[in-house]
C-alpha cells in the first residue's frame, strides 16, 4: 500500500513538472507595425523541438487561437500564435472582422512579411528546431498558411483548417517546399466548390505535396466550439457551426500529418 502511494506521489510530480508554459511576446514587422505573440511550449521537455506558427481565424488572436497554440505545445511542439492584425486586436463583431481581414490582405507583400515576423519570433526561442517549421491555420488563417506555402516559405508542412483556398499569388511549379494538408468542411458555404476544384489544379499544376481532406456535412468553422454562438450573434453572424466528429478527426490528421513531414 506504501508502494502504491509512493508511485501516485511521483507520478503526480511528474504531470505537475510536465505543464505547458505560455507567455505573451511583443514584436513587430518589416514595417514597424507592434504585434503580439502568444507562445506556448512543455517545459519538462529537453532539446529543441519542431517549431509551429499558428495563425487565427479573421476574429483576430483569440483565446481559440491561443488555445490551439497549447494543444500544439502539449503534443511535444513549440507553437507560436502569431498576430496578423495587429496590437493583438481580436473582435466578435462580424463587420469588425471582415474589416481586419480585408486590412490584411489587401496587400499580398505586406501579409507575408507578418507572417515572416511571427516565424522569425518562433526561431529565435531557444527551444524551437529551426530546421523542423510547420504552420497551422484556420479560416483567413487557412489562406495565410497555404499562401506561405505557395511562395516557398522554408516549411516541413502546413495545415489548413477551414480555409479560404482562394490566393492573389498562385503557386508556381517548382517553387512549392511544404508538403500540405487542407481539412475542408464539405458544408462549407464560404467556399464554393469550384474554388475547391481550381485549388486542386493550381496544387496539381504547381506540382505541390497535397493532401485534401473533405469532411462531409462540416460547416465553415468545424473545429471552434465557439462557432454556434458566433453564428447567432447579437450582431447577425456568418454561416459557421461547430462539429465535434470533424474537429477530432481533423485533429488525428494533423498529428499523423506532422509525424510524417518531420521525419
Amino acid at each position: 500500500m506504501r508502494f502504491l502511494l509512493a508511485l501516485a506521489l511521483m507520478c503526480s510530480a511528474a504531470l505537475a513538472q510536465a505543464a505547458v508554459q505560455t507567455r505573451e511576446i511583443r514584436y513587430q514587422d518589416a514595417d514597424g507595425t507592434p504585434l503580439i505573440g502568444y507562445y506556448a511550449y512543455d517545459d519538462a521537455l529537453d532539446g529543441k523541438r519542431p517549431g509551429i506558427v499558428v495563425v487565427h481565424e479573421w476574429w483576430g488572436l483569440n483565446d481559440y487561437a491561443k488555445r490551439r497554440a497549447r494543444d500544439l505545445a502539449a503534443l511535444g511542439y513549440n507553437a507560436l500564435a502569431i498576430d496578423m492584425y495587429g496590437d493583438g486586436k481580436h473582435t466578435e463583431h462580424p463587420q469588425d472582422a471582415q474589416a481586419f481581414m480585408a486590412a490584411a490582405l489587401k496587400d499580398p507583400a505586406a501579409a507575408a512579411r507578418r507572417f515572416d515576423a511571427g516565424l522569425a519570433l518562433l526561431k529565435l526561442q531557444p527551444n524551437t528546431n529551426k530546421h523542423e517549421l510547420g504552420a497551422v491555420g484556420y479560416c483567413f488563417g487557412g489562406k495565410v498558411v497555404l499562401d506561405a506555402a505557395r511562395r516557398g516559405e522554408k516549411l516541413d508542412g502546413v495545415v489548413s483548417f477551414h480555409g479560404a483556398l482562394v490566393t492573389q499569388t498562385p503557386a508556381q511549379p517548382g517553387v512549392v517546399r511544404a508538403k500540405i494538408l487542407v481539412e475542408h468542411g464539405e458544408a462549407d458555404s464560404m467556399v464554393t466548390p469550384q474554388q475547391v476544384e481550381a485549388f486542386k489544379q493550381e496544387m496539381a499544376a504547381a506540382g505541390a505535396d497535397m493532401t485534401f481532406v473533405g469532411i462531409p456535412g462540416a460547416k465553415h468553422g468545424f473545429t471552434n466550439p465557439d462557432a454556434d454562438r458566433l453564428s447567432h450573434g447579437e450582431h447577425g453572424g456568418p454561416d459557421i457551426g461547430y462539429d465535434k466528429a470533424a474537429d477530432e478527426s481533423s485533429w488525428r490528421d494533423m498529428q499523423a500529418f506532422f509525424k510524417q513531414a518531420f521525419k
